[in-house]
C-alpha cells in the first residue's frame, strides 16, 4: 500500500491519501480531539500517535493536524504507519451506526430557497476547492434578518492561518455575488 501526502496551506496540517475510500459518502467526519473519535477506529488509532491534535476524514483522504510544538519528521512516519495498519487489517473507518450527525435547522418558504442556493454553492464550488487543501466547510445556519451565514471550518481549514482570508475574501464574496440576501459569512466552532 502506498500512501501519498500533500502539504496544505496550514503548516500544522498534512493531507494523507491512502488511495482507498476513507469516509466515502458517509462523511466527512471531523474529530477535534481524541474524546470525540469514538465512532472511528481509524481516528482513535491516529490519536494514539504522539503529537496528533485533530483528525479529519474526507471522502478519500485523511487530514492530520499536529501540535504546534511537534515536528512533522517525527509525527508523519507514525501517522503513515497507523493508516497503513488500519487498512491492512481490513477494519472499517467509521462505525456509521455510532456516528451521530448534527441536528439541522429546518427553513421554510423563501428562506428555505435561499438556504438551498447557499448549500448548492457550497457543495458545487466551495467544498471541492477546500477539499483539495485537506479541509472542509459546512453550512451551519442562515439568519434571514441579518443576512449572516454561519459556516463550520473543518480539517485543514480549522486553525489555518489563511482561513479568515478564505472565508471573507473568497467564500463571502462568492455567496454575496450569487445570493444577494447574504450580507456576511462567519465561522463557528
Amino acid at each position: 500500500m502506498f500512501i501519498q501526502t500533500e502539504a496544505t496551506p496550514n503548516p500544522d496540517t498534512v493531507k494523507f491519501l491512502p488511495g482507498l475510500p476513507v469516509a466515502g459518502f458517509h462523511g466527512p467526519f471531523d474529530y477535534p480531539d481524541a474524546a470525540s473519535a469514538g465512532a472511528s477506529l481509524l481516528a482513535r488509532a491516529l490519536f494514539q500517535v504522539d503529537g496528533v491534535d485533530r483528525v479529519f476524514l474526507g471522502a478519500d483522504f485523511v487530514s492530520i493536524s499536529k501540535a504546534a510544538e511537534k515536528d512533522w519528521k517525527h509525527v508523519k512516519p507514525m501517522v503513515l504507519a497507523a493508516i497503513m495498519d488500519h487498512y491492512m487489517a481490513g477494519l472499517p473507518v467509521v462505525d456509521t451506526d455510532a456516528a451521530s450527525g448534527e441536528d439541522e435547522i429546518v427553513y421554510e418558504g423563501e428562506t428555505a430557497e435561499i438556504v438551498n442556493e447557499i448549500k448548492e454553492l457550497l457543495e458545487t464550488r466551495i467544498r471541492p476547492a477546500v477539499a483539495q487543501d485537506g479541509g472542509d466547510i459546512t453550512f451551519r445556519s442562515f439568519d434571514v434578518a441579518t443576512g449572516v451565514v454561519m459556516l463550520s471550518m473543518r480539517g485543514a481549514c480549522a486553525g489555518c492561518p489563511s482561513s479568515t482570508q478564505t472565508l471573507k475574501m473568497g467564500i463571502e464574496n462568492m455567496l454575496r455575488t450569487y445570493v444577494p440576501e447574504v450580507t456576511a459569512v462567519e465561522a463557528v466552532i
